[in-house]
């Protein structure tokens, strides 16, 4: 009788699967650095405020140094974040300052993102603040105007959500003054609420008739005070989305980054030619603005499309799209 040996059963596999770690979007700190105060507040991914905002009054002529003092201490307050936007108010190319006209000295050709980044180690984009304020309310179909009523008049247009940078704030408006003159803060408490109220319904038409948008935007701390009814396709926004844009400022930001070769860092502009461009175009303004007379719209238009920001390679499409105000 043949010996038959039997094989050995082999053991069942049991594959486990395990799930992959769960990846969380980053939390971002949104800064709104303004004339008269500074205010932070962590927000997630979805723009929902994940502690309370907190607020810093700026001082008066703010230096660099006293603005990078006060956003360290709020970041203090609003932990657990790993990403920051900043609105500024002024022009801002590629993190670099190119003005601030309701600030103090030495922010002309400053490194702001540089600065924050060493600071709060962490990564920072930053804008003008009326374009952080836009991103955070426009609805990314036809020409919408974004305008801030602040210390300043900050001001930004976006065609099919893609924003463009404007310094309306400095073109003449009535009377050979400019917008800011006329609608600012210092107007406000010079002319009161009333004539403040009379003024910016002007500019509201004369707005209209320049750019043709689809809907424009109020913004900024006294938007609260508009006393009149508005144009059916004028809104005014909170003070929340100059915090809530912060979120779909990093969206924009890295949708208009251009592609860097690898290894190569993005070439940053000489500060010496940041000032030299910065002073020319504060000459420029001040010349267009003592002669000014009021013109028919269509020569506004003109003058809006080529004044403002200073002209050089870090443009609205590097890194930061310009960021003015105030």
């Amino acid at each position: 009788m043949k010996e038959t040996s039997a094989k050995p059963a082999t053991a069942a596999v049991v594959k486990k699967t395990v799930a992959a770690p769960r990846t969380l979007a980053p939390r971002i700190l949104a800064i709104d650095i303004g004339g008269t105060g500074i205010k932070a507040l962590t927000l997630d991914s979805a723009g929902k405020p994940l502690n309370e905002r907190t607020k810093i009054a700026t001082p008066k002529h703010a230096r660099p140094k006293d603005v990078i003092a006060i956003i360290r201490k709020l970041a203090e307050a609003q932990a657990g974040f790993e990403r920051v936007s900043a609105g500024f108010p002024g022009v801002v190319k590629d993190g670099i300052i190119y003005t601030a006209a309701n600030l103090g000295k030495g922010w002309i050709g400053f490194d702001l993102r540089d600065a924050l980044e060493r600071k709060l180690r962490k990564p920072v984009r930053i804008a003008n603040d009326a374009d952080i304020q836009g991103l955070g309310c426009v609805s990314g179909r036809g020409l919408e105007l974004v305008i801030t009523l602040g210390t300043g008049f900050g001001s930004v247009l976006f065609a099919d959500g893609t924003r463009v940078h404007l310094e309306l704030g400095h073109h003449p408006f009535r009377r050979g003054k400019t917008y800011e003159d006329e609608l600012g803060n210092r107007a406000l408490k010079k002319k009161g609420r009333k004539n403040w109220n009379k003024i910016l319904q002007e500019a509201i038409a004369e707005l209209q008739k320049t750019f043709n948008y689809d809907r424009l935007y109020l913004g900024g701390g006294n938007s609260r005070l508009v006393s009149f009814k508005l144009p059916d396709n004028v809104k005014i926004i909170s003070n929340e989305d100059g915090l809530l844009g912060g979120i779909a400022l990093w969206r924009d930001a890295q949708r208009e980054l251009p592609q860097q070769e690898s290894g190569k860092a993005s070439a940053k502009p000489d500060p010496v030619v940041v000032k030299s461009l910065a002073k020319a175009s504060s000459k420029s303004s001040s010349q267009a603005t003592s002669q000014a007379v009021p013109s028919a719209s269509s020569k506004r238009a003109e003058d809006v499309s080529t004044s403002g920001a200073p002209s050089t390679s870090p443009a609205n499409g590097s890194p930061q799209n310009p960021a003015a105000h105030r």
